[in-house]
């Protein structure tokens, strides 16, 4: 990593409120920009979160914001309402108020003397999310984003749902997550010691739990329309940089916008890596010149000069080479490669079919404890967050092993399975995973899907399956890129339970699968297109990172530091335990001496014949202290299950100020399964 500490213009960091259409709230900003901005005005670049900017994403966005500024922009750090030091009180995620105060937000930059007009949105997760959403809501100053490891589709490709199943892992640990962030209080010294107290009051009364609104809505329904840009992609008139990584669950959010957005309006990169900036070096790499490859993308659509950033491929992909599973890779070993059209002229289907003819039924019956060695939903760059070697689930599923390859097969994109079967039980899952099975019979997850048979004619409606008749059934897998090296076997293997990324339907059942009927669809793409794809610009090539001087901040790690992800099993009681330590960022100290400690624990259960024993909890504790002056605290617990019939869900909240009690809530709901 290259820290850079001298820019062409001096920059100048000051914190302001910005108003909303309300005429009531403002919102807290921190804007860096150049100093000669006033008579030599430039381009405003928004980063908007509820991830608060004075301390959560402080070490991070001291690398970019002060960096940009230094290269002609005002580089716009905003705290979405209700959130961090601004006022109001707290939304749901991306609701209407969210994205207005967005649209005003840029409306104002854009007026602002030292700015040219003109404005910019990126940011990672949330921040690409509303990127994407406020892009298609199209306010005249926006003219480009940067959107990293973001979704289109609300429904089918974020924390909630997949495949329209609930996402057992997320669905409890981002709704707890998210409970325990928004009861932070606004900081003292940002808006003052007379307001913080009530300011902090007015949000923790006006929480509510996101998990029941996410568990009222098991379809795809308006809730779920509302801010999935995949509705309309027309609607969006800006320019698209979408990046992605193949070790983050968003990333076929990338090739959705390089099929579906014009060839002027958008490029895609995918790396290998987690849901992390692309230049942060966190594992798996390589990291890329991130920060040198949006200013291109800013500059050309920013100040219109010709970058040459639209004459890089349609998308630009990594191509994983072959690894022994593990759970990190310091470095992932590959090649870029690049498109100039998606989907590919590049890429065909390979239909490869489970079985012959004369191949016999097959019953799919697993425990439910399969999926255990998933890995973690959000990768974060850390030691114990991508598959293990999946042997163990391996033999909890059925498998369907190619012959050993005679050649290196190379794969971009979506695989496809199809499957025909019938299922014993009115409600059910099937889950494929594709794996890497080397001679000594090591199995590296590839990629892999999940379909809730209810809704397999849609996501937006519920079908209950008639046991004892065969349908063929066809989804997709998550992107990838791959090669499978020869002498080894491609697996497909199948499972109807994955806990606990997918919460188990109440009813136990089987499938059965017909071999003959059914096959993997590859998008193998060919490696002669390496040969025409330099012709005329040469390979693919980033810069070495670099990014402004980091902050700071003192990192204190627990004396008691449990392990990131522990699997314990209970033989008496046939009770299986992940407990997970998110490892988000831990305890860190502040130059200007503010003290922020956190610790999270999820833990999951699941006997391995009971469906209906699946448990998820979600436990946190924040506090927040500045020496003798303040001193907040945070304590939280979020948890789910399940009967046959309904969803039951229990959180609590206790807040502190000085160790006297601020605000203690509790919440008990439930809601009918409709189709999870």
């Amino acid at each position: 990593m290259k820290y850079r500490e001298h820019f062409d213009r001096q920059v100048a960091c000051e914190d302001v409120w910005i108003p909303t259409r309300d005429g009531r709230t403002h919102l807290h900003a921190r804007i860096w920009r150049p100093t000669d901005a006033e008579t030599d005005p430039v381009p405003a670049l928004l980063e908007y979160l509820p991830y608060r900017k004075t301390d959560w994403t402080a070490p991070r966005d001291a690398q970019r914001h002060p960096w940009y500024a230094g290269h002609g922009y005002a580089s716009v750090r905003v705290d979405i309402r209700g959130h961090g030091d601004s006022e109001g009180t707290p939304g749901d995620e991306y609701d209407a108020q969210e994205l207005a105060d967005g649209v005003d937000v840029v409306n104002w930059l854009a007026e602002q003397p030292w700015c040219t007009g003109k404005v910019g949105m990126f940011g990672i997760s949330w921040g690409g999310f509303n990127s994407l959403q406020i892009a298609a809501l199209a306010p005249e100053p926006l003219k480009a984003i940067v959107t990293v490891c973001s979704t289109d589709d609300r429904y089918d490709n974020d924390v909630h749902y997949t495949g329209g199943a609930v996402l057992g892992i997320d669905m409890l640990a981002w709704a707890g997550t998210m409970l325990a962030f928004a009861a932070r209080p606004p900081d003292p010294t940002s808006v003052g010691e007379d307001r913080w107290l009530p300011m902090w009051r007015e949000r923790l009364e006006a929480l509510d739990p996101f998990l029941h609104t996410w568990l009222a809505h098991q379809q795809r329904d308006d809730y779920w329309r509302h801010g999935s840009v995949c509705e309309d992609y027309t609607a969006i008139d800006a320019a698209v940089l979408a990046v992605g990584g193949w070790n983050d669950p968003y990333r076929d959010t990338v090739l959705r916008l390089v099929e579906h957005l014009p060839d002027d309006r958008v490029r895609g990169i995918v790396g290998p890596w987690s849901h992390q900036y692309p230049d942060r070096g966190l594992p798996p790499g390589p990291a890329i010149g991130f920060l040198q490859e949006t200013l291109r993308w800013w500059d050309q659509h920013l100040k219109g000069e010709d970058t040459g950033v639209m004459r890089e491929p349609k998308l630009r992909a990594w191509l994983n080479d072959p690894v022994p599973p593990a759970t990190s890779y310091d470095v992932m070993p590959g090649r870029w490669v690049g498109d100039d059209n998606w989907p590919s002229p590049s890429v065909s289907w390979d239909e490869r079919p489970f079985g012959g003819t004369a191949a016999a039924p097959v019953l799919v019956r697993s425990p439910q404890h399969t999926g255990l060695d998933a890995g973690r939903f959000f990768p974060f760059g850390n030691a114990s967050d991508l598959p293990p070697d999946q042997r163990e689930e391996d033999g909890r599923s059925v498998c369907f092993d190619s012959a050993p390859l005679d050649g290196r097969v190379e794969i971009l994109g979506r695989p496809r399975v199809r499957l025909r079967l019938d299922s014993a039980a009115p409600r059910a899952h099937v889950v494929a995973r594709v794996c890497d099975v080397a001679p000594d019979g090591s199995s590296t997850l590839v990629t892999r899907g999940v379909l809730n048979l209810l809704s397999r004619h849609g996501r937006d409606r519920a079908v209950e399956w008639t046991p004892g008749t065969y349908e063929t059934v066809e989804f997709e897998l998550n992107g990838i890129g791959y090669a499978f090296p020869p002498g080894h076997r491609i697996r497909v293997a199948v499972s109807d339970t994955y806990w606990p990324w997918v919460w188990p339907h109440g009813e136990r059942g089987r499938l059965t699968v017909l071999p003959a009927d059914s096959a993997l669809l590859l998008p193998v793409r060919d490696p002669a297109s390496d040969e025409h794809e330099h012709e005329g610009r040469g390979p693919i090539r980033f810069e070495e990172p670099e990014q402004a001087p980091p902050l700071p901040v003192t990192y204190e790690r627990s004396a008691e530091a449990t392990p990131e992800r522990l699997v314990t099993y209970d033989v008496a009681k046939g009770e299986w335990t992940l407990e997970v330590d998110p490892n988000y960022g831990g305890s860190r100290v502040y130059p200007d001496g503010l003290r922020y400690e956190e610790s999270a624990r999820e833990t999951y259960r699941i006997r391995a014949d009971d469906p209906l024993s699946a448990v998820a909890v979600s436990e946190w504790t924040i506090r927040l202290r500045r020496g003798d002056d303040w001193d907040a605290e945070i304590m939280t617990r979020t948890e789910l299950r399940a009967t046959a019939t309904e969803f039951i869900m229990d959180s609590r909240m206790e807040t502190r100020a000085d160790g006297e009690t601020v605000v203690k809530r509790a919440w008990h709901r439930t809601t009918p399964r409709t189709s999870a």
